[in-house]
């Protein structure tokens, strides 16, 4: 799975807005994604994910939403 599978998968499942910190959690307490080396995701991780793909999420009042 790919991190914005994982983050879609999270929000999708939570069906509520969520800070960076709470989907990052959840990823890694799920086991969605490891980075390289099995490195645990971070809420910068997540935050840049989420910035580069804009037709899929949007940040509004310090939570993350999707827009699909």
């Amino acid at each position: 799975m790919k991190i914005e599978e994982a983050i879609v998968y999270v929000l999708a499942s939570s069906n509520r807005g969520m800070r960076t910190e709470q989907i990052a959690d959840v990823i890694n307490a799920k086991g969605l994604f490891l980075r390289k080396g099995g490195i645990p995701v971070d809420s910068k991780m997540v935050y840049a994910v989420i910035m580069s793909h804009p037709e899929i999420f949007v940040k509004s009042d310090g939570l993350i939403r999707l827009l699909i």
